[in-house]
């Protein structure tokens, strides 16, 4: 069950990235614009986060297993609808609704582990599903690119149709239902205004998915800036710039796989104040590298980089456990609350750290750090009443 609901949360990070070696291609076969073709990236990332705003507060009313199948099969559809795509029109819409499903199905599996897991052992789950969603990002653009020459950009749909229908087969054969019918709430408007007064009325709520957001903030700055960054500013060549990406990605799965072997004598609690901290003073030497001393040293600016990112896998899981702990009669909701505001500032950060051009590092830099520091002041200010009970709890 673990693996199918990794599969599904990793759908984003590979209909994202093993695309992304063939768009000039794409843009010659459809006989469209560059801009264009990059639509087809905006509209998918807006249907990841309309999706799981939709889908999860409903799920809460109806159950987990019947709209995650449903999620699946039209992902699958929306997938082959791609590599058959006659026109760039077609091709848009049909990434829309491969969007719109994904953040469906995305959602759901976050809810499913909530709905069956609590505390530390929720913790550890989503921390396994991290490690999954860090190496996804890394391994994506590396199969896309290998498959382009073969099969071309429509081979690579209908290969991200086939993941949808090991998907599918997954959720029908091992995922249950996960919430059962007592722990439902009515439909209707009035159910979804309750859900959404209850989730965002809870303070600790908010704060642990303030981090979780802010952390993917300073996460996604780096998948956007870091190209640039690296290739323009530090002269690396593609084949380099891809190693440190890999370096980075290593950094933060095996980050998100100490914490799995940590959970249960260290809190997640703690292990996500290191998270934040190690963000926070890592984002603050990588700023203090390339804003005050302007260093094109490879060194003084990839070292700080790299913990900022490996900060990263002791924060998401952990936060997304901590949060949805705080909502359980709404994990629902919880997480598609936390899912739009995830890919909500992804879409605002990417054109924020081009701002200043392709050949400078100040944007991220900057970006990072504030980040880091925001997710500190959200930790601090609104789960500090828990600090007891935390602390109790794991001493027991």
């Amino acid at each position: 069950m673990l693996c199918i609901l990794a599969l599904i949360s990793a759908i984003a990070p590979l209909a994202t990235d093993m695309y992304l070696p063939g768009l000039p291609v794409m843009a010659d076969s459809l006989d469209t614009s560059a801009a264009s073709i990059q639509l087809t990236l905006t509209t998918f990332m807006a249907g990841l986060g309309i999706g799981q705003l939709i889908i999860g507060p409903i799920s809460d009313g109806i159950g987990r297993r019947c709209l995650l199948l449903g999620a699946a099969i039209v992902t699958t559809l929306g997938s082959a609808a791609c590599a058959l795509a006659p026109s760039i029109e077609f091709l848009i819409g049909a990434r829309l609704i491969q969007g719109l499903s994904g953040g469906a199905a995305i959602v759901l599996a976050r809810a499913c582990i909530a709905d069956r897991a609590r505390g530390d052992g929720a913790a550890k789950l989503f921390s396994i599903m991290m490690i999954i969603g860090g190496i996804a990002p890394v391994v994506a653009p590396l199969i896309g690119g290998a498959l382009l020459g073969p099969v071309g950009w429509r081979g690579i749909f209908w290969v991200l149709t086939i993941a949808g229908g090991v998907m599918v087969a997954g959720v029908i054969t091992l995922v249950p239902e996960t919430l059962p019918p007592e722990r439902r709430h009515g439909g209707g408007l009035k159910a979804l205004a309750l859900n959404l007064g209850y989730v965002t009325g809870s303070r600790r709520y908010l704060g642990y998915a303030l981090s979780f957001i802010f952390g993917f903030g300073a996460l996604f700055s780096y998948i956007a800036a870091s190209p640039f960054v690296v290739q323009n500013v530090l002269g690396f060549s593609p084949s380099r710039f891809s190693m440190v990406f890999a370096a980075n990605a290593v950094g933060m799965v095996l980050a998100a796989t100490i914490t799995t072997r940590l959970l249960g004598r260290v809190s997640a609690r703690t292990l996500l104040i290191f998270g934040v901290s190690l963000l926070s003073t890592s984002g603050a030497a990588l700023f203090c590298a390339a804003a005050i001393f302007n260093s094109t040293n490879p060194a003084a600016l990839l070292i700080p980089l790299f913990f900022s990112i490996s900060s990263i896998g002791f924060i998401m899981g952990n936060a997304t456990a901590l949060a949805q702990g705080e909502v359980t009669e709404a994990a629902g909701t919880g997480s598609a609350l936390m899912g739009a505001g995830q890919f909500g500032l992804a879409a605002v950060v990417s054109p924020i750290v081009g701002i200043a051009g392709p050949d400078t590092a100040i944007p991220m830099a900057v970006s990072i750090p504030t980040f880091g520091l925001l997710a500190a002041v959200a930790l601090a200010s609104l789960t500090r009443s828990g600090d007891l009970e935390d602390s109790l709890s794991t001493k027991g």
